[in-house]
């Protein structure tokens, strides 16, 4: 889970994995695979790096590195 910040001040957390994508247009919008949108305070790069962090702290970032590398070889 990341913490995000709506645009009323109020702390949310979201399940990473359900991030489908994170769009800034100036306001920062992530999408879930659910189709439903949230627009937050942080940054786009914010979001990004902590759902990276997330990533890593549950190991599912080497995998997707070496999927993405086993692609580019293809």
């Amino acid at each position: 889970m990341i913490s995000v910040t709506r645009l009323n001040g109020s702390q949310m957390w979201l399940n990473a994995i359900m991030i489908e994508t994170v769009e800034e247009t100036p306001d920062t919008y992530v999408t879930l695979i659910t189709g439903k949108r949230i627009i937050v305070l942080e940054k786009a790069a914010d979001v990004i790096a902590m759902i990276q962090a997330y990533y890593r702290d549950i190991g599912i970032h080497a995998a997707t590195i070496k999927v993405q590398q086993t692609e580019e070889w293809s």
